[in-house]
């Protein structure tokens, strides 16, 4: 049934990001690892296929984001707010290392069954077909030739008599 197909809920790579950061947010509260686990299989499942390189990257960043903002938001009560911060982000970060490796894993896998590699191969077209011609060396006299007809004027409409 192709119909069916086509309404499927897909996501931008902004709006997936978005549901990866507010699922692991609210994670952060109860079981930040888990809920981080389960916002990345939701995000990579729910991203449309072209998006899924810049989603593939921010996985760590978002962890990280949450994990600086929920230990920030803690450290406000603490009589010494950088040592509680600097604690805080420490002990959140090293307990749920095996969740971030799990969790970008993850993302990594599903994405690459959902088609990355041709996502990569797609970007590697691309850049390839805008890559620059080196500028000359500072020692280089040659020049360029105009190109054909660079100083000819336009002539515009008809001529009057």
């Amino acid at each position: 049934m192709r119909g069916t197909d086509q309404t499927k809920l897909r996501l931008t790579a902004r709006g997936a990001i978005t549901l990866l950061l507010v699922v692991t947010l609210l994670g952060q509260i109860v079981k930040p690892g888990p809920a981080f686990v389960v916002g990345c299989v939701a995000a990579v499942l729910l991203v449309q296929p072209r998006d899924l390189l810049p989603l593939v990257v921010t996985p760590p960043l978002v962890f990280f984001a949450t994990a600086v903002f929920v230990e920030f938001v803690r450290s406000l009560k603490a009589a010494s707010m950088l040592q509680a911060l600097g604690l805080g982000l420490f002990t959140s970060l090293s307990s749920a290392a095996p969740w971030l490796f799990g969790g970008s894993a993850v993302v990594l896998g599903i994405a690459w069954w959902r088609g990355l590699p041709q996502n990569m191969r797609d970007l590697r077209e691309n850049l390839a077909t805008r890559a620059e011609v080196p500028r000359p060396r500072r020692g280089d006299t040659t020049f360029d030739p105009e190109p054909e007809g660079y100083f000819e004027p336009r002539v515009y409409g008809e001529a009057r008599d």
